[in-house]
């Protein structure tokens, strides 16, 4: 071969390919202003600061989540959160995980509606047993305000946890009317009235009601994986374990989180139903007896607890008891007498 050939064809094969290199591509947009879905959601409307075994100075992952969701982070699975415009690629708005559903009522002007977190006006309760008449709420008046801690007290049978039952839309009254933030809640329909307890109020029982084949965890978990379909909360788990393993924390069960109930004292029950309630960051927590089962020390506890998140979260709370002692340290006390409410 041609010596000129051939170095001709030599410095051919030295040389990049012609081909247009593969373009590379752009990086995923940034979420802003929006939760970490990978991370752990914001509680900052809980954001209780009980010490954590992780110690002080100890950055929670919780924490962490919070200020990522704060900065922007990138969602898991960002193939699937595109939305098609003519202008530039944008994100779909990505809501919290935790983030309430049920909207504030809005007067005609648009103006958000003040007035009590909740009035109940003429409430009755009529049950047939047979051919007898049993009536339990006779007219029953009350009006709670944001951020308040009101007890209940009277003689057992006077209708308390009736009342109770009632406000958590458990049960629908024979009369009368239930409002919340200004709209009725006990004429709605079965599916809205579920969805409203699940995502607005929390429950606390006296008897824990824990799932017996759960562990502490999962327990914490169930109104979740209630209020969600299956796909979402497969998609946020690592979110919603985050938040139940913080707030298991904050009442002091952190070396419990895989205990049956059938492994934890009345006291620890307790706790892990309150934190239960307090997984979807209710606007109205109610607590029925929840000290029944208790001895004192336990009792005093867990109302030290509820005190606090009153106290420093403005979680509104109201509470039954047969109890004057236990009543007595709330900021109002109202007596059933007779099926209505009177001034203690």
């Amino acid at each position: 071969m041609d010596d000129s050939l051939e170095s001709l064809l030599r410095s051919q094969g030295n040389r990049p390919s012609s081909a247009p290199p593969t373009p590379r591509l752009a990086a995923t947009p940034r979420v802003q202003g929006g939760p970490c879905l990978d991370g752990a959601p914001k509680l900052e409307s809980l954001g209780i600061t009980l010490p954590s075994p992780a110690g002080p100075g100890t950055k929670s992952a919780m924490q962490a989540g919070a200020s990522a969701g704060s900065s922007g982070c990138k969602p898991a699975g960002a193939s699937g959160v595109l939305a098609p415009s003519a202008g530039p690629v944008r994100l779909k708005e990505i809501r919290s995980p935790l983030e309430r559903s049920v909207r504030p009522v809005l007067e005609p002007d648009g103006q958000k509606k003040t007035g009590p977190l909740l009035c109940v006006q003429d409430l009755h309760k009529l049950y047939h047993k047979g051919p007898l008449e049993i009536r339990v709420l006779r007219g029953v008046n009350l009006t709670v305000e944001a951020g308040e801690f009101v007890a209940i007290v009277g003689q057992s049978g006077s209708g308390k946890s009736t009342l109770l039952h009632l406000i958590a839309t458990l049960d629908t009254p024979t009369q009368g009317q239930i409002l919340f933030e200004g709209r009725r809640i006990d004429s709605l329909p079965a599916a809205a009235r579920d969805r409203f307890r699940n995502s607005t109020i929390g429950i606390i029982f006296q008897f824990y009601h824990l799932l017996p084949e759960l562990d502490t965890l999962e327990n914490v978990l169930m109104p979740l994986m209630i209020a969600a379909p299956w796909w979402r909360y497969w998609r946020r788990r690592r979110a919603y374990r985050e938040a139940a393993i913080k707030i298991l924390q904050q009442v002091g069960l952190a070396d419990r989180l895989h205990h049956k109930p059938s492994e934890l004292s009345g006291g620890e029950m307790q706790r892990a139903a309150i934190a239960r309630a307090l997984i979807t960051q209710p606007k109205l927590l109610l607590a029925d007896e929840p000290t029944g089962n208790l001895d004192r020390q336990n009792g005093q506890e867990i109302l030290q607890l509820l005190r606090f998140l009153n106290q420093q979260h403005r979680l509104t709370i109201l509470m039954v008891s047969h109890d004057p002692e236990i009543a007595a340290q709330a900021d109002r006390v109202v007596r059933l007498v007779d099926g209505c409410i009177h001034p203690a």
